[in-house]
């Protein structure tokens, strides 16, 4: 699921000088991203919740996209100050959760395919990307590995605001980063975020065993 709304920033930015290619290289990309995307129109129908929104890139990945995920420095600090700002911490404050429930949220891939219903709860598919408990054999190598993450970052207030941003909306540290903007989109609800976190910072969690 693609947010489509640009931030006014980000559309100064797209705007900026800074972000020309050459000619023949921009008239390339231009070539190929209109080639491709008229084959995925093509072939793509809106079915259920699966909407032909998510065609649709936001400012953000614009940005990656026309730069091969290198864009200028100056940008990148803009663009992750907005990412930032977006984040949506508890009202109540607290930021973790049950382990035993966020184990359960990093091996469920479910989600957001055109046989759910609009509001069903998805699953993170965080073992897609990172290791995390030694008790998994199968895991993705995308990402860096998470085992003893709590044990080697420590378990104080600020790692668990850090763990919960990062979820939320990973662009905030990393502009071009892989990792879905997991509380950002909408894929993930605050407790299960809250979840999460406690999977990789609570002490008893097997993470940090």
């Amino acid at each position: 699921m693609i947010r489509s709304k640009i931030p006014l920033r980000t559309l100064a930015v797209l705007a900026s000088p800074a972000l020309l290619l050459p000619v023949a290289a921009a008239d390339d990309y231009r070539d190929y991203r209109a080639e491709a995307m008229a084959m995925v129109k093509r072939d793509f129908q809106a079915k259920g919740i699966a909407g032909l929104d998510r065609l649709e890139q936001d400012g953000v990945q614009a940005v990656c996209n026309r730069t091969g995920n290198h864009p200028p420095a100056d940008v990148v600090r803009r663009l992750e100050q907005d990412q930032m700002a977006s984040v949506r911490f508890p009202a109540d404050g607290k930021l973790m959760g049950d382990w035993k429930e966020g184990e359960k949220l990093a091996q469920n891939g479910r989600g957001f395919t055109w046989t759910d219903k609009p509001g069903l709860p998805v699953g993170g598919n965080c073992y897609n990307c990172h290791q995390i408990s030694p008790k998994e054999g199968s895991y993705g190598t995308v990402g860096p590995s998470l085992y003893l993450f709590g044990k080697k970052r420590g378990y104080g207030e600020d790692i668990q605001k850090y763990v919960y941003s990062k979820i939320y909306n990973a662009k905030a540290y990393n502009l071009c980063s892989e990792m879905p903007r997991f509380g950002y989109i909408g894929a993930l609800q605050e407790q299960q975020i809250r979840h999460l976190v406690a999977l990789l910072l609570d002490p008893e969690s097997p993470v940090n065993q």
